[in-house]
């Protein structure tokens, strides 16, 4: 049954190789302003680190399934075993590479070309004000958006950047209501938040939501806040958050 299992787990992350990078929040403040009009205001600044989506997982899938007995014990769930298949241990990350120190080197020379490669490409996407790449992977992005919401939005996602897996998602729900979901700040089943304990520790930020709509939901324990007409929710974003921040917002119905 396992052997089935992990079969078809193969064929679903395999199709993933072809695509390009994950970014995982750092140290960050994000806010998304949502008016009843359908105006929007989103912005992001602070840290993203990048992660080769497709050299990760193409270096975690020989080791995904080595040892049934130890996966069976862990769980076989399918998100597990991509998570396992994608983001392998630290301990396993730094072991070392059958083509010795010469192919690790030139390997991480790769990388960061391509993670400079990226920065470049954010740049010519309509809202990146500054995209700043500090090394590892690690960037500084000042982000800044606005438009009418008719249509649904996501960040960050670039074809050109090969980017995946926004954190924020803002989608049509109905006529007259918009969800909003973040993903990447709070959610253990978030793609973007990794696996790996260095990526959790980094996560350290805050994402504001403020509406003059009406907050039909929204899922932080300590509610909406009221002033001059508008109602103001803020998640905090941490290692330890598990819920990602959710919220339902009545506006205007589309025509």
């Amino acid at each position: 049954m396992f052997e089935r299992i992990k079969g078809i787990a193969l064929v679903l992350v395999a199709p993933l190789v072809l695509v390009g990078c994950a970014f995982s929040p750092g140290k960050f403040t994000s806010s998304l302003t949502l008016l009843a009009d359908r105006s929007f205001t989103f912005s992001y600044q602070g840290e993203v680190i990048a992660v080769d989506f497709a050299s990760e997982m193409a270096k975690g899938m020989g080791d995904a399934f080595k040892d049934d007995d130890e996966e069976k014990k862990e769980g076989t769930s399918t998100t597990a075993m991509l998570r396992a298949a994608t983001w392998q241990d630290k301990d396993a990350a730094n072991e070392a590479k059958p083509g010795g120190e010469d192919d690790s080197v030139e390997d991480e020379a790769k990388k960061e070309a391509k993670f400079k490669a990226i920065g470049e490409a954010l740049t010519k996407e309509a809202g990146y004000r500054s995209v700043t790449y500090k090394g590892k992977g690690v960037f500084l992005i000042d982000y800044q958006i606005s438009g009418k919401l008719t249509h649904n939005f996501l960040w960050p996602y670039n074809i050109d950047a090969e980017v995946i897996f926004p954190f924020v998602v803002v989608e049509m729900r109905g006529k007259d209501q918009i969800r909003v979901k973040a993903p990447a700040f709070g959610d253990d089943d978030s793609p973007a938040k990794g696996k790996g304990d260095d990526s959790k520790a980094k996560l350290d930020g805050t994402f504001t939501l403020v509406t003059d709509g009406e907050l039909v939901s929204q899922n932080n324990e300590d509610g909406a806040t009221s002033a001059n007409g508008r109602k103001t929710v803020v998640w905090k974003a941490t290692p330890l958050s598990k819920d990602a921040p959710m919220a339902v917002v009545k506006v205007a119905p589309l025509p």
